[in-house]
């Protein structure tokens, strides 16, 4: 049987609000998911545990407490990451020295129309966010729900604010440009409009729907389906393609080689949601192959860990990664006896 033992930690009032949470929501659930007591007295927390359950919820408590003291305000969202870390320290976070919310937290990349800061959330989210800053093509690879799109059009609108950049370009392919959408009534943006709804909702939530209109006019943004970026060079600009699993290899091909002078680029997708026939290759999948090994081309691989949406979200990604992981584990093992047998 484990032996029972416990620890105190010293916290201000602020502290102990901001980390208990409303009606100590999340000071019950590092109890629950740890199977820990944690008792208020006199301005100090008790810890009472195993050692191990105890030392988990201590440096929880520390990570939460040094986020308060930043004057951040303390979400579910962080509360369940910290626990996360704590039960699966990933390589990333050994690296990382100090407070890893903290240094997360404090990496505002803008704010939205209301005022709302847009930061990274996670590890993979805020080294995703500083190839970015460091490069000028980067690959966001990951599951829905990790941030890939959004933070990507946070840096755009932040650079193109700024005057880094002279406008920005968003675009998805239409891969159901063809019989499809030819029954859709309207003109041809009307008919492409619900592929890139995504894009313009994030534009809406940042920049604001009067700002946005007013930009899209003079020409500075543009949203348009990638068939449009065929034939042109796109100089001082920032690129952002949205779900790029669903390009061929020649799109892709032609996509990145329309990158002018002073441009940025970012490219999205999820390897797990392609919408292409099942005898076309991904235009993602064969540039992971082709760049990986060039220089000022990054990419950056999230994970289930690093989804921000609701926390039932993050379970049905990581069970269709484990899902996945075993089907490919058996293809692999059925693969070996097959030679063997030769």
């Amino acid at each position: 049987m484990s032996r029972i033992t416990e620890r105190t930690m010293p916290l201000t009032i602020e502290e102990m609000q901001n980390i208990f949470g409303q009606h100590d929501k999340y000071i019950r659930k590092i109890e629950d998911t740890l199977s820990v007591e944690i008792i208020d007295r006199g301005g100090e927390l008790h810890i009472i545990g195993t050692a191990e359950n105890v030392s988990k919820a201590y440096g929880i408590i520390g990570e939460l407490s040094d986020l308060s003291k930043s004057n951040s305000d303390i979400e579910e969202q962080s509360v369940n990451y910290a626990i996360q870390l704590s039960e699966d320290p990933s390589q990333d976070e050994e690296e990382v020295a100090g407070s890893v919310l903290s240094q997360i937290d404090g990496d505002v990349i803008c704010h939205t129309i209301n005022g709302k800061p847009i930061k990274p959330k996670t590890l993979g989210q805020k080294k995703y966010v500083d190839a970015i800053r460091k490069n000028m093509i980067v690959f966001g690879l990951g599951p829905a729900g990790t941030g890939k799109t959004y933070l990507g059009m946070a840096m755009a609108i932040t650079a193109f604010q700024k005057g880094e950049v002279e406008r920005i370009i968003l675009t998805r392919p239409a891969i159901e440009a063809g019989e499809k959408l030819g029954f859709l009534p309207g003109d041809l943006q009307s008919k492409v409009d619900p592929y890139l709804r995504p894009l313009y909702d994030a534009l809406y939530q940042i920049m604001g729907a009067d700002n946005f209109i007013k930009n899209m006019e003079k020409g500075l943004i543009e949203v348009a389906p990638l068939a449009y970026m065929r034939g042109r060079t796109l100089d001082n600009a920032y690129i952002i393609l949205d779900e790029a699993q669903n390009t061929t290899p020649a799109q892709m091909k032609m996509f990145l080689t329309r990158i002018g002078f002073g441009s940025k680029v970012i490219v999205t997708g999820d390897a797990s949601q392609k919408d292409l026939p099942a005898d076309t290759k991904s235009g993602l999948d064969i540039a992971k192959a082709v760049l990986e090994k060039i220089d000022d081309i990054a990419f950056c691989n999230l994970t289930s860990r690093d989804v921000v949406r609701h926390p039932l979200v993050q379970q049905i990604v990581k069970a269709y990664e484990d899902f996945e992981k075993k089907g490919k584990n058996e293809s692999k093992v059925k693969a070996i006896k097959r030679r063997e047998r030769h």
